[in-house]
C-alpha cells in the first residue's frame, strides 16, 4: 500500500488523544471513523472536535468553510465491525492497559481488511506484543502522538520486532501528511524515546530526591523553570499530566516507586484533574519563587537523562540528532538533552553518575558503556571538540571554492574561485558547493553564509560550456540538485553579485535567500542563444519572483539587464555603489547574524515550505514553530533584554 492508497482512517477511542487524532486526520482530508464503547463517549469526542475546529477558525487558522467540510469527514460510531470494515489505517487510542489493547487488537485483526495497518498510540507498551496478538505483525506499528494532538508536532513511529520496513515508511509518510514530524524508533524498547528520557531520569528522580530529603518540591521546580529554562518543573508537569500516568507506566514495568508518588496515588491526589497533587489547585496551585531554586543542583537529572539517551544510541534505537529533536518537540526542552550534555561536559556527567551509584547502589545510576568509552576517548563534549556531536571546525579543502569564516561575527564567506573562467560552474564546483554549504550548515559558529565570486568581474558567468559536449542527458537532469543547495541550507545564504550573474550563475543566485548587487552588475538568462532554456530552476524561480511576463522576457530574449532594473523588477533586493559594495554586504550579513539564529532558521524553513503548501498547512507550520521558539534560551534573552532596555546577546540555544 502507498500513501495515496490511504482513504479511510479509523480511530479507536474518542477521548483526549482519540478525538485529537481524528481531528488532524480529517483536517488532512481523510475520511475518518471515530469509535468508542458508548454513544455518550463518541458524542463527547465529536463535540470536542467541533469546538476545537471552531477555535481554529476564530483564530484565522482555518476558514469557516473548512470547519464544516472537516466535520463532514468524521463519522462517530460505536459498532467496532462497522468502524474498521473499510479502514486502510486503524489507530488505537484506548487506555494504557495492555490486556485491553491486546483484546482490541485481536478483534480488530479479524474484522479489518487484510491490507489495513494497525497502529497503536501507546506511549510505552510493547508494539511487538501487540503484533503477536494478530495474524499481521508486519503491519502492526507504534504511532505515538503527544497531547494536545492538534498543537504538538511530534509523533514517535515505533518498529515492533516483526514490523516491516514498508509499514514503517508508510506511517512516516502519513505522519508528515498529517502535518507532524515523525521520529523513527528503530527498536521496541520501554518508553520509546521521549518517555524513557522523561519519566525515570527526570520525573521520578526528582521524586526520589524529595523522598530522601535532599531538596523540596519548590526548590526543584523553581530551578528547572527559572534557571534551566524548562517549560515547568517535574512536579508541576506531573500535576498537569496526571501523577497516576507515570506511576502506572513504571509500576507495570516493575520499577520501584518513590514514596512521595506512592503516597499521592494512594490518597487520590493525582494532580490538576483531582484538584490536588503535589500542589493544591484549590488554593493557588503551583506557586513558588525564583529564589527557591537558586541553590539546587540539577546535575543528577542531566546525568540520568543523558545516560538513557546514550543507551538508546548504544542499542541502535535512534541517533543523537533524532533524540534531541524528540526532546525538543515532544517535551519542549530548551535544547536537545545530548547537545546540553556536550555543553556541560560528558566527563562531568559520568562523574555524577559514578558518585550517585557509589552512594545509592541503584542500577539506574550505572553509566552505559558508550558514555564511559566516549569519556575515555576524550570525546567529552563541546570544549573537547567532539562529544555526541562534532564541534571541530576544520573545513575541507576545495579546488574551486575558497572558504573564510569570521567567528567573531558568525559570518562565513564562500567564494566561487575560478576567476580565469569568470567563475563558470564546472563539474568539480557542482560537487564541492553542496558539500561546503552542508558543512557550514552544521558549523555551530556560522549563522550566515555569503556566496560571492572571485576576480571582481563576475559572480558567475554560468555553466562551463566546454563541458556541454561531454555530458549525458541524465547528467543534465541532475544539474537541478546543485542549484537547490543554497535553498536547502538551514542557514540564510546571501548572493553577493558583483559583475556578471548569467545563466547558471543567476540560477544559483535565485536559490539564495537574498540577492545584493553592485551597480556595475548585469544579470540574465542567455541560454536561448544556445538553443536551450534555463535548466537549473531559472524558469520556475523567476516566475515566482518576478511574474510570468518578465520571466519570459528574460528567458526568451536572453538579454542582460542592469542591477538597477533587476531591483525594480524585484529580482535583486539591494543595489550598492561599486566602491562600497563589500562593506555593505558585510554590514548586511553581520546584522542578519546578530539576530536570534533559531528564529532565523525557522523563518527560512517556514517561508520556503509555505510557498508550496495550502494556507491552512502553512499557518499550522508557522504556529507550531512560533510555540516551539518559546522554549529557547534566545527567546528568554530577547524578552529580558527588551524589558531591561539593552541589546540581546543571542546564543542560538
Amino acid at each position: 500500500m502507498k500513501l495515496e492508497d490511504i482513504k479511510t482512517i479509523t480511530v479507536l477511542g474518542a477521548g483526549t488523544m482519540g478525538h485529537g487524532i481524528a481531528e488532524i486526520a480529517a483536517l488532512a482530508g481523510y475520511k475518518v471513523k471515530m469509535r468508542d464503547i458508548s454513544e455518550e463517549l463518541v458524542k463527547k469526542g465529536y463535540d470536542q472536535i467541533a469546538w476545537s475546529l471552531k477555535k481554529l477558525a476564530e483564530k484565522g487558522t482555518i476558514s469557516p468553510e473548512k470547519v464544516d467540510s472537516t466535520l463532514k469527514l468524521i463519522t462517530p460510531l460505536v459498532d467496532l465491525k462497522e468502524a474498521v470494515a473499510d479502514a486502510d489505517v486503524v489507530i488505537e487510542a484506548a487506555p494504557e492497559i495492555m490486556s485491553l489493547k491486546l483484546a482490541l487488537f485481536r478483534e480488530v485483526d479479524t474484522l479489518s481488511p487484510p491490507h489495513a495497518i494497525l497502529a497503536s498510540n501507546t506511549s510505552s507498551l510493547s508494539i511487538s506484543e501487540l503484533g503477536r496478538a494478530t495474524q499481521r505483525p508486519d503491519k502492526v506499528v507504534g504511532m505515538h502522538f503527544f497531547n494536545p494532538v492538534v498543537r504538538m508536532a511530534l509523533v514517535e513511529v515505533i518498529k515492533g520486532e516483526k514490523t516491516s520496513e514498508e509499514t514503517m515508511q508508510l506511517i512516516v509518510e502519513l505522519t508528515k501528511k498529517l502535518g507532524k514530524t515523525p521520529i523513527r524508533v528503530e527498536k521496541d524498547v520501554r518508553g520509546f524515546i521521549v518517555n524513557r528520557i522523561l519519566i525515570g531520569p527526570y520525573l521520578f528522580e526528582a521524586a526520589w530526591m524529595v523522598s530522601r530529603g535532599e531538596a523540596t518540591i519548590e526548590e526543584i521546580d523553581s530551578r528547572m523553570r527559572y534557571y534551566e529554562n524548562f517549560p515547568m518543573g517535574p512536579f508541576e508537569l506531573q500535576d498537569l499530566t496526571g501523577i497516576d500516568v507515570g506511576y502506572n507506566i513504571m509500576k507495570e514495568a516493575g520499577f520501584d516507586i518513590p514514596p512521595i508518588i506512592e503516597q499521592a496515588v494512594k490518597e487520590g491526589r493525582l494532580g490538576r484533574k483531582t484538584g490536588r497533587g503535589f500542589y493544591n489547585y484549590k488554593d493557588g496551585g503551583a506557586n513558588y519563587s525564583r529564589e527557591a531554586g537558586q541553590r539546587f543542583d540539577p546535575m543528577p537529572f542531566y546525568a540520568l537523562m543523558t545516560n538513557q539517551a546514550a543507551w538508546l544510541i548504544e542499542q541502535g534505537v535512534s541517533t543523537a540528532d533524532q533524540i534531541d529533536l524528540a526532546c525538543q518537540l515532544g517535551l519542549n526542552f530548551p535544547e536537545g538533552i545530548l547537545r546540553r550534555a556536550d555543553r556541560i561536559g560528558l566527563d562531568k556527567i559520568l562523574a555524577t553518575l559514578d558518585q550517585l551509584y557509589a552512594k545509592h547502589k541503584a542500577e539506574r545510576y550505572q553509566a552505559t558503556a558508550l558514555l564511559r568509552q566516549m569519556v575515555q576517548a576524550g570525546k567529552t563534549g563541546e570544549a573537547a571538540g567532539e562529544g555526541f556531536y562534532q564541534y571541530k571546525t576544520q573545513h575541507t579543502e576545495y579546488q574551486t571554492l575558497k572558504l573564510e569564516i569570521d567567528r567573531k561575527t558568525h559570518v562565513a564567506y564562500v567564494t566561487l574561485n575560478r576567476p580565469q573562467k569568470l567563475n563558470a560552474i564546472n563539474a568539480e564546483m557542482r560537487q564541492e558547493l553542496p558539500k561546503a554549504l552542508d558543512e557550514l550548515g552544521k558549523d555551530p559558529d556560522v549563522r550566515v553564509i555569503v556566496l560571492k565570486g572571485a576576480g571582481g568581474k563576475a559572480f558567475s558567468a554560468g555553466a562551463d560550456i566546454t563541458e556541454f559536449t561531454q555530458g549525458k542527458p541524465y547528467q543534465f537532469v541532475e544539474l537541478g540538485e546543485f542549484f537547490r543547495a543554497p535553498e536547502l541550507c538551514p542557514k540564510p545564504v546571501i548572493a553577493a553579485i558583483d559583475g556578471f550573474a548569467l545563466g547558471g550563475g543567476l540560477e544559483l543566485a535565485l536559490a539564495c535567500d537574498f540577492r545584493l548587487a553592485s551597480k556595475r552588475s548585469e544579470l540574465g538568462q542567455p541560454e536561448i542563444h544556445l538553443g536551450l532554456i534555463p535548466g537549473g530552476g531559472g524558469t520556475q524561480r523567476l516566475l515566482r519572483l518576478i511574474g510570468p511576463s518578465r520571466a519570459k522576457e528574460l528567458c526568451m530574449l536572453g538579454e542582460r539587464i542592469s542591477a538597477e532594473q533587476a531591483a525594480q523588477w524585484g529580482l535583486v533586493d539591494h543595489v550598492y555603489e561599486n566602491e562600497k559594495f563589500e562593506q555593505e554586504v558585510k554590514a548586511f550579513a553581520e546584522k542578519l547574524a546578530s539576530r536570534a539564529p533559531i528564529a532565523v532558521r525557522f523563518t527560512k524553513e517556514i517561508i520556503n515550505a509555505g510557498a508550496d503548501c495550502s494556507l491552512d498547512a502553512a499557518l499550522l507550520l508557522e504556529r507550531e514553530a512560533f510555540a516551539l521558539l518559546f522554549t529557547t534560551e534566545d527567546m528568554t534573552e530577547g524578552v529580558n533584554a527588551f524589558l531591561s532596555k539593552k541589546k540581546p546577546e543571542f546564543k542560538g540555544r
